[in-house]
C-alpha cells in the first residue's frame, strides 16, 4: 500500500506512532532548556563546564558554517556572470567544439558525452511558474511576473499561472487580472485560475492552491501536446523576483542533470526587495535567513527545499502534487518526492537568486508580530518529522543509512532552532547569577566567564565575515541609492543574539510545543508592504 503523506484522517495504529513522533521535537526542547535551568540553580559546577563545552563545540560549528559561507558566497558571485544561455546551446555538441568554455562547465558537459546521456533540446523544454495568490496586491505581485518577461531566457517558452483563491478580495482579483491582461502577450500563455475553499479533504494552506493550479496547468499542457517531461515547474511565492539568469541557469542544470526528473533544484533566497523598508530586526533575521541557505547549498547530501523552488513537472505529478493539508509546504514536497521514489530522490543547488519581500507591518509593533508568526510558520516545518520518522518505519527499500542521515538532521535542525540561542544568550551567565560562596572559591568559577570571553571574542571573526558578506549580496544599485542607510547596517548586527532569540528560538519553541500538544496553527498569509520609489 502506498505511503499517504498527509498527518490527518490515520488509521489508529498510525495516529498512536504519529502522536509518539510528534511529542519527540518539542519534549526534547524543552528537556534541554529546563534541564540546564535547574542544573545551573542546582549545581554550579557542572553547568558551568557543560556551558563551556557548548560554548567551545558552537563556536567551532559557527567557523566551520563561515568557511562554508565564505565558499558558496564565492562560487554565487563567479557564477552570476556566467552566460547559462550561450552554455545552454553548448550541451549535446562534440568535446571539440567547446572551445572557449572553462574547464569546470566543460568537464560537466563531456561527463554527458561519457555517459552517453542525451539532454533534452533546449527548444523543447518549458518552464511552468506557478504563483499563488491570496491578498498580494500589484505593487507585490508584479515585479516578479516583469523579472520572468525582463530576463534571458525566451518568456515564450515560459507558461505562467497565477493560482488565486476564489476568497480573494476584489481589489486583489483586480489587480491579477489587469496584470494577466498587461503580460499575456510576452508568454507562451498566461493564465489565473481560481481555486475554490470548499473542496474535502483540504486545509486552507498554499499547497491546497498551488496543487489546484497545477492540475489545471497539466491539462493545459496535455491539449497542447507539451510532454510533462519536458517541463520544469517553479512555484514562487507571490512576492519572488528571479534573477534575469534564473530561468537561464535552472534550464542549464536540469540538462546536465542525468537523474533530472528525480530532483528539486534550489536557488539561493534573497530577502532584499524592501530591505531598507522594515525594522533593523527583521532586515538582520532575513539576511541570517539568506546565509543559512549559502551554507546549506554546500552540502547536497543532506539538502532540502526551501521557500521558491523548481522541479521536474513529471515528477511533480507522480508524487501527487503538494500536500494539500500541510502548512509547510515548500519542504514537504521533497519529502513527498524523497519517500514515492525510495529515496531516490534529491536537491541540487543553482548558484543564482531569488529575490523576496522581508515579513513588515504598518508599524514596529504589527511588523514585530508579524515576523513572530512567519517565523513560527516556517518552523512548523516540524510537522514534517513524524510523518517522515512514520514512512522511514514502513519503506523497507530506503537505506538505513540515509534514513539515519535524514532523521538525525531533522532532530538536530529542529532542536537546535529552538534551544541554541537561549542556551548563549541566558543559559551561559546563569550559573554565576546563582552561585554560592561555595562555588565562588573554585577554579571554574573564575575560570568559565574568562574562557567563554576568548571563545566569543573568537566568534567575531564569525561576525566579521557575516558583515562583510552581507554588503557584498546586497545589489549595487541599492548600496548606490541608500548608502546612508549601509552605515547603520554595521550596528543592525549587534543586536543579533537578542534577535534570533525572540524572533527565532522563541517562535520555534511554540511551534514544537503546539506539535507536542496537539496543537495546530492555522495557515496565515504574511503580510508584506513596500514603501514606493
Amino acid at each position: 500500500m502506498q505511503f499517504v503523506y498527509s498527518r490527518h484522517q490515520l488509521d489508529p495504529k498510525e495516529r498512536r506512532i504519529e502522536r509518539f513522533f510528534e511529542t519527540l521535537p518539542g519534549a526534547l526542547s524543552w528537556s534541554i532548556i529546563v534541564g540546564m535551568t535547574v542544573l545551573s540553580v542546582t549545581n554550579h559546577l557542572l553547568a558551568s563546564a557543560i556551558m563551556v563545552a557548548f560554548v567551545l563545540f558552537w563556536v567551532f560549528r559557527l567557523l566551520y558554517m563561515n568557511i562554508f559561507l565564505v565558499i558558496s558566497y564565492m562560487r554565487l558571485h563567479i557564477e552570476k556572470g556566467t552566460d547559462w544561455m550561450g552554455l545552454i546551446g553548448k550541451i549535446g555538441l562534440p568535446p571539440e567544439s567547446l572551445a572557449g568554455v572553462d574547464p569546470f562547465r566543460r568537464r560537466q558537459i563531456e561527463s554527458l558525452w561519457r555517459a552517453d546521456q542525451h539532454p533534452p533540446k533546449p527548444e523543447d523544454l518549458y518552464h511552468l511558474v506557478i504563483l499563488p495568490v491570496v491578498r498580494e496586491g500589484r505593487n507585490i505581485l508584479e515585479p516578479g511576473v516583469k523579472s520572468l518577461v525582463d530576463g534571458a531566457y525566451p518568456s515564450q517558452q515560459v507558461l505562467v499561472v497565477i493560482a488565486l483563491e476564489a476568497r480573494a478580495a476584489a481589489p486583489v482579483k483586480q489587480d491579477v487580472y489587469a496584470i494577466q491582461k498587461h503580460y499575456a502577450a510576452s508568454f507562451l500563455d498566461f493564465l489565473v485560475v481560481e481555486h475554490p475553499g470548499d473542496i474535502p479533504g483540504e486545509a486552507m494552506v498554499k499547497g491546497a492552491n498551488a496543487t489546484w493550479a497545477a492540475k489545471h496547468a497539466a491539462k493545459y499542457l496535455q491539449d497542447k501536446g507539451i510532454a510533462e517531461e519536458r517541463v520544469i515547474v517553479s512555484c514562487f511565492d507571490a512576492d519572488t523576483v528571479a534573477h534575469k539568469e534564473y530561468l537561464g541557469c535552472l534550464t542549464y542544470y536540469f540538462m546536465i542533470t542525468p537523474s533530472r526528473l528525480r530532483v528539486s533544484y534550489q536557488p539561493i533566497p534573497v530577502y532584499y526587495n524592501n530591505l531598507w523598508d522594515v525594522p533593523s530586526f527583521a532586515r538582520i533575521l532575513d539576511i541570517g535567513a539568506s546565509f543559512f541557505q549559502l551554507v546549506e547549498a554546500t552540502n547536497t547530501e543532506k539538502l532540502v527545499t526551501f521557500s521558491s523552488h523548481s522541479m521536474s513537472f513529471k515528477a511533480l505529478v507522480e508524487v501527487g502534487y503538494w500536500p494539500v493539508d500541510m502548512i509547510s509546504d515548500d519542504s514537504a514536497i521533497f519529502w513527498k518526492s524523497f519517500i514515492h521514489y525510495d529515496g531516490d530522490y534529491k536537491v541540487v543547488p543553482i548558484y543564482t537568486t531569488v529575490s523576496m519581500d522581508i515579513a513588515s507591518g504598518r508599524s514596529f509593533g504589527n511588523t514585530f508580530v508579524n515576523i513572530y508568526k512567519q517565523k513560527r510558520r516556517w518552523a512548523w516545518g516540524v510537522e514534517n518529522l513524524p510523518v517522515v520518522l512514520r514512512a522511514f518505519l514502513r519503506s523497507k527499500k530506503i537505506s538505513v543509512y540515509k534514513k539515519l542521515m535524514f532523521a538525525s538532521r531533522l532532530f538536530d535542525l529542529f532542536v537546535s532552532w529552538a534551544t541554541w540561542s537561549y542556551l548563549l544568550t541566558v543559559i551561559t551567565w546563569l550559573p554565576m547569577l546563582f552561585a554560592g560562596r561555595e562555588f565562588s572559591s573554585t577554579t571554574m568559577y573564575y575560570m568559565a566567564p574568562r574562557i567563554k570571553d576568548v571563545i566569543f571574542g573568537l566568534s567575531l571573526i564569525g561576525l566579521v565575515i557575516c558583515i562583510a558578506i552581507s554588503f557584498a549580496l546586497l545589489s549595487t544599485s541599492t548600496i548606490r541609492q541608500r548608502r546612508s542607510h549601509m552605515v547603520l547596517h554595521v550596528f543592525d548586527w549587534l543586536a543579533i543574539p537578542f534577535v534570533v532569540l525572540l524572533l527565532s528560538s522563541v517562535p520555534a519553541l511554540d511551534a514544537q510545543t503546539r506539535l507536542m500538544l496537539g496543537k495546530d496553527i492555522q495557515f496565515r498569509v504574511t503580510e508584506k508592504h513596500r514603501n514606493k520609489a
